[in-house]
């Protein structure tokens, strides 16, 4: 399937918000221009136009005496040690550490964000409490955690790109791979800086509809896909994710579209996560995914000829990494435990096919670094 009209680039007059509340928390932010007395931020497709003294839609970027002004850099509001697996990222270093941080700020409004306490702080009275941690402190404590990776994740990585560039430098230097999760919002000039460090993303790609992110994420679908595009044509490996929502985006007809649309534009063995939603933040009033609409979602994602489709959130869901050539299990799953099976190397032991991915050969080792 070709992909929808390319996203405009006209710019979003952003909301009157006062811009930050403490003195000296500024840091210089890249992706701003100059407009009269206002700045356009363009590191998202939001593309802010932003006045004097005012935040754009992300809270965190905003306009500090004519220039753009990041107040979250360096300013971490969670680092842990988690699974690569947890990401979902299932064909990069399996069975690795991803160390993962993040700040607050988001660029989406999305109503059921699971993570909305620190996305949206400020937003609806919320404090989230940050720290700081400096890059050479983010590299040094995940090496230290015997880390494969670094995972800007959480939050959108996009609204704390000068973190996220000045961090990948050094664990690049120090042998560390970069990962982002990420719903997909960044611009092509932000995508350029991204991706000389960047190795792999697993991107949110939330529904097939125009109208769901207008409705529900404050959003627009065509920047997402452009991004996922654009990711792929810089050498960014990709996995793609969506939380089916009862009744909001979980027509068939349009998860068909959705996967036959990652199939013709990413490839067939791009790994497609399907994952169930449980009630939260603003979308209390909604049922549990049925587990049978993230199993239908796994046959349409097989029909439409995707060969790693993976049921998420599900306590007996569908994890295991298959050969998209014969079907052999590769690599087995229980949580986010995984361990090799007839993988040898990065080719499957019975027929030789490649498992599409990175690291797969090296499986993890903290000691063996790129």
């Amino acid at each position: 399937m070709g992909s929808p009209s390319a996203p405009s680039h006209t710019a979003k007059r952003a909301p009157a918000e006062p811009f930050g509340s403490r003195s000296g928390s500024d840091h210089p932010a890249l992706l701003g221009l100059v407009d009269g007395d206002a700045v356009r931020c363009v590191a998202c497709a939001h593309r802010c136009l932003i006045r004097p003294g005012r935040a754009g839609i992300c809270r965190v970027r905003g306009n500090r005496g004519g220039h753009l002004a990041t107040i979250v850099y360096g300013k971490a509001v969670a680092a842990n040690a988690d699974p690569i697996e947890k990401k979902p990222l299932f064909h990069v270093y399996p069975g690795s550490v991803a160390f993962s941080i993040a700040t607050m700020g988001c660029n989406f409004h999305c109503l059921h964000c699971q993570n909305w306490a620190i996305s949206q702080a400020g937003r609806d009275g919320v404090t989230a409490q940050s720290f700081s941690l400096s890059p050479e402190r983010v590299v040094a404590a995940a090496l230290a955690a015997g880390s494969r990776s670094i995972a800007y994740t959480y939050t959108e990585p996009t609204v704390f790109i000068e973190y996220v560039l000045d961090t990948a430098r050094l664990a690049t230097q120090a042998g560390l791979a970069n990962v982002l999760v990420t719903n997909g919002y960044q611009t092509p000039e932000a995508l350029d800086l991204l991706a000389p460090y960047v190795q792999a993303a697993n991107v949110d790609l939330k529904s097939f509809e125009d109208r769901f992110y207008r409705r529900v994420l404050g959003a627009r679908l065509a920047p997402v896909l452009a991004t996922l595009i654009g990711m792929r044509r810089r050498g960014i490996w990709v996995e793609v994710t969506t939380l089916l929502i009862p009744g909001l985006n979980d027509d068939p007809h349009l998860l068909a579209s959705l996967a036959s649309w990652i199939a013709a534009e990413l490839g067939p063995e791009t790994p497609w996560h399907v994952s169930r939603f449980f009630p939260t933040y603003r979308l209390t009033d909604l049922d549990p995914t049925p587990a049978a609409t993230i199993r239908r979602a796994v046959e349409i994602g097989r029909a439409a000829g995707l060969r790693h489709v993976y049921s998420g959130n599900l306590a007996d869901g569908e994890e295991d990494t298959c050969c998209a050539e014969c079907g052999e299990t590769l690599i087995r799953r229980r949580g986010y435990t995984a361990e090799r099976a007839a993988l040898v190397g990065d080719r499957c032991a019975r027929c030789g096919h490649s498992l599409a991915g990175i690291g797969l050969a090296e499986w993890g080792r903290p000691e063996a670094r790129t």
